[in-house]
């Protein structure tokens, strides 16, 4: 088998090396590699098939020459030798493979190469038991021996014919009944290639029902492998968790033996900065106002020695905010906060009354009209006096005839 290019090789060279190849992968296991140069050759044969428009759907195999016949196999050596790649996955292998073989049972079909009885049994729907399948895998077994046997036959005929057109050519010349030989001969290669057809469609029906149970067995298996990994996950996760959490109980229980605990915030204005955060509680505070200390404080006297006389004072405490400043601080800063408003309200009035300010706005505001302020002023003044004497006529509630007496 020549390592020329595959782009460069014509269509029945390219066949020719494909077919070996299936031939090889069929009676022997051949390299992984070598599987996937015959699943190339065929695809380019697929290819050159295709642009040469060699089949079509409204032609049957009378109508398809005997060089040409041949190709219909393209599609079954190719779904056989997908069938032996060896991938990680596996499932889509098998689905190529079922697709290649459909599709050359498809093409057989429209060129009326399937017998009729096998399309009757396949076709009808009830045929699924037990004794029918059991039926159809022996019906087929002997039509392929059948075949096997009529493809020997063949075989053995050529052999015996190219032995005696050998012989007679060494002691006669040529004479003019040779052509009849030579149809012979194609009437003959196109014998065989239809029996190869028939033998290729009996075996994928088998293989394709074997196919089908692998892919459905597989995907069985992958399913419940991927349940049982969730659930591992699932679980996994869940330990994970359960181990952080003790972990971190353990850690704050080892922590608690030597940490002291925070004191208090009892300064409202230092908690109101941790609560909008411009201090932090770590910071160190000092309360202007010491908290009043009710309960067990009035059985203490003198100063808080020890922390357990500083909890025990603080044991009842009230549960409101207590004040930060008296009553006279606070009116000492609002008394503050008034004079700063007075003196800018001060300052804002010298500078409207100033000179420069009054020429300013002269110089930015249109020229005003007095007159005209003046008419306007007095159309105002006439206007409220007339609303004034409305009022003296009418009175409130002089329209409403409820409040008026019956009588």
């Amino acid at each position: 088998m020549g390592e020329s290019k595959v782009e460069e090789m014509t269509l029945p060279s390219l066949f020719e090396r494909a077919r070996k190849m299936h031939q090889s992968a069929s009676e022997s296991t051949i390299d992984q590699v070598d599987v996937r140069k015959g699943c190339e050759a065929l695809e380019k044969c697929e290819e050159m098939i295709s642009k040469l428009g060699l089949f079509s759907r409204n032609e049957t195999k009378d109508d398809i020459s005997t060089a040409n016949i041949k190709y219909l196999l393209v599609p079954y050596y190719l779904g056989e030798l997908i069938e032996k790649i060896f991938g990680e996955d596996r499932i889509q292998t098998l689905k190529a493979s079922q697709t290649k073989l459909k599709e050359f049972i498809s093409l057989c079909e429209a060129m009326e190469l399937i017998p009729q009885e096998e399309l009757e049994s396949t076709g009808q729907g009830g045929s699924n038991s037990f004794v029918d399948r059991r039926a159809r895998k022996i019906a087929r077994f002997k039509c392929q021996k059948a075949a096997e046997s009529k493809l020997l036959e063949i075989k053995e005929q050529k052999e015996r014919r190219r032995r005696s057109s050998r012989a007679a050519a060494l002691s006669t010349p040529v004479d003019i009944g040779e052509e009849d030989m030579l149809d012979d001969d194609g009437e003959e290669e196109r014998e065989a290639w239809l029996t190869t057809i028939s033998l290729a469609l009996y075996k994928v029906l088998d293989l394709l029902e074997m196919l089908k149970k692998e892919e459905e067995m597989l995907s069985a298996m992958k399913e419940k492998h991927l349940q049982s990994e969730s659930k591992e996950l699932s679980q996994k996760l869940l330990d994970e968790r359960v181990e952080k959490a003790e972990a971190w109980h353990r850690d704050a229980a080892a922590r608690a033996r030597y940490t002291k605990p925070a004191d208090p915030i009892t300064c409202a204005t230092f908690a109101q900065d941790v609560l909008e955060g411009r201090a932090k509680v770590s910071q160190a505070h000092e309360h202007k106002h010491q908290p009043l200390l009710f309960g067990p404080a009035s059985l203490i006297s003198g100063n808080l020695t020890t922390e357990r006389e500083r909890m025990a004072a603080q044991v009842f405490q009230p549960s409101h905010r207590l004040p930060t400043m008296s009553i006279e601080e606070a009116g000492l800063r609002e008394m503050e906060m008034m004079n700063k408003w007075q003196e800018r309200n001060r300052k804002l009035m010298e500078e409207a009354n100033s000179s420069w300010y009054k020429d300013s706005r002269k110089q930015l505001g249109p020229p005003s009209n007095e007159d005209g302020d003046e008419d306007e002023d007095d159309a105002a003044v006439e206007k409220a006096r007339a609303w004034d004497d409305w009022k003296d006529d009418n009175p409130r509630g002089a329209g409403n005839k409820k409040l008026t007496p019956c009588g």
